[in-house]
């Protein structure tokens, strides 16, 4: 497969290229700072462009067979994402290139609480409400969208590097946790996870989740 990934430079980012390459797929990492291709495999095609502007996805999208984006805004910037992903979805459905979107896991119901999401619990973090509300109106944008052909990946509540087993759970709307109540999978996992997506689609036009066995 041709496959395009934005965000390539951050740490989910290298690891699905990483992920992509060993698979022996062509990958083209998308970045907005040159200087932070330093640490990419070798054999990665590198090209400068910007998720949040329609045209560069639309032309960088073209000819590929798979967008992905792991794109995270900065800290104090987490109000740019649910417009980033807009763009995003705009230039993907344009392009004619399916888009597979690398979310948040705020959204997730947690089982035994009555419905309440992750972020809605009382012990969620403080300092991570900003960029769970961001995730969940970007999960919105991507629900109200009918012109691109989206899937949006939510990572279980920790998600970190860690060993590459090559197994997962899968869920849809709930968040997956073991026996213990821990929920968690390593990157390396997840970009198994996603690339596993890419090569056999199962959740077109909607959300999944994933977690460690």
């Amino acid at each position: 497969m041709r496959i395009t990934v934005f965000g390539a430079a951050g740490e989910v980012g290298r690891r699905v290229v990483a992920e992509a390459l060993a698979r022996g797929h062509e990958v083209t990492a998308v970045v907005r700072d040159p200087e932070r291709v330093a640490g990419l495999p070798t054999g990665v095609r590198v090209r400068t462009g910007d998720a949040a502007n329609a045209e560069d996805v639309e032309t960088i999208g073209a000819g590929q067979d798979l967008v992905i984006t792991a794109t995270r805004p900065a800290v104090g910037r987490e109000g740019d994402l649910p417009g980033m992903t807009a763009a995003l979805l705009s230039g993907a459905a344009r392009a004619g290139v399916r888009l597979l979107v690398v979310g948040g896991a705020a959204t997730l119901i947690v089982p035994g609480a009555e419905g309440a999401t992750l972020h809605e619990m009382p012990e969620f973090p403080a300092e991570l409400r900003a960029i769970a509300q961001a995730c969940a109106d970007q999960l919105a944008v991507c629900r109200a969208d009918a012109a691109a052909d989206w899937t949006y990946l939510s990572p279980p509540a920790e998600l970190a590097p860690g060993e590459r087993t090559g197994a997962y759970r899968v869920g849809g709307d709930e968040l997956l946790s073991d026996p213990d109540g821990v929920s968690r999978i390593s990157m390396e996992d997840f970009a198994v996870a996603l690339l596993d997506e890419a090569e056999r689609p199962a959740h077109r036009g909607v959300r999944f989740t994933v977690a460690a066995v």
